[in-house]
């Protein structure tokens, strides 16, 4: 994406393209979504492919996160006066769920500019404080008491990179805990679950109306 496209352009864009609705299977929070989802996903793909615009995974409340930011809001425990990450936060669904439940601290972690830009949005509109960061944190280790992430298992490469990185931080004591519809790459194996939701979806994204999606916690290493 152009660094010339600036911040408020980026929100300018937001606001023109999204609604502020519920989020279905967690009314309490409302984030600004695209109501057509195959028109704003075609037009970052195609019209708007010479800005280097990355496909609008903020303009969407996706199974595994709609499932975690549930979970998080139903058992508040999880992270309450915790330092807290929302990993690949995307419209900081989740990331808004631990602030709601009263976390001490959230940091919302995205690399696409938009979505750092959307979280930021969507924490003002639920009246709630996240500090979005738009950097690449697999690897690294800045003490979190808990890690949420939400849908990360949709690509092999990726998926194996950060679950190692969740591992790790786990096996130092972190709280890890991921929702996850069953994508490809999801490492039950790895994994306990926790939870299961039926979740409202976008058809034309997921193929379905309603998506099981369960939350699972990520033990550290043997």
């Amino acid at each position: 994406m152009s660094e010339a496209l600036a911040t408020a352009d980026r929100l300018g864009f937001i606001r023109a393209h999204t609604r502020l609705l519920p989020v279905p299977h967690a009314p309490e929070i409302s984030l600004h979504v695209a109501e057509e989802a195959t028109e704003l996903w075609q037009k970052t793909e195609e019209e708007l492919a010479t800005i280097g615009l990355p496909p609008p995974f903020w303009a969407f409340a996706w199974a595994g996160g709609q499932a975690l930011a549930r979970y998080v809001l139903d058992h508040p425990e999880t992270v309450r006066g915790r330092r807290v990450l929302d990993f690949a936060s995307g419209s900081g669904l989740v990331a808004i769920a631990a602030a709601k439940a009263g976390a001490a601290h959230v940091a919302a972690a995205d690399i696409d500019a938009f979505a750092a830009a959307a979280i930021g949005l969507n924490a003002e509109a639920n009246g709630v404080s996240v500090v979005p960061r738009r950097e690449d944190l697999i690897g690294r280790d800045e003490g979190w008491d808990t890690v949420l992430a939400g849908d990360i298992c949709y690509e092999r490469e990726l998926a194996g990179q950060v679950i190692d990185w969740l591992t790790a931080l786990a096996g130092r004591g972190a709280q890890v805990l991921i929702g996850d519809p069953g994508r490809s790459y999801l490492p039950k194996d790895r994994l306990i679950e926790v939870a299961t939701y039926q979740v409202p979806v976008t058809r034309a994204l997921e193929d379905a109306e309603i998506k099981k999606s369960s939350v699972w916690r990520l033990g550290g290493a043997p």
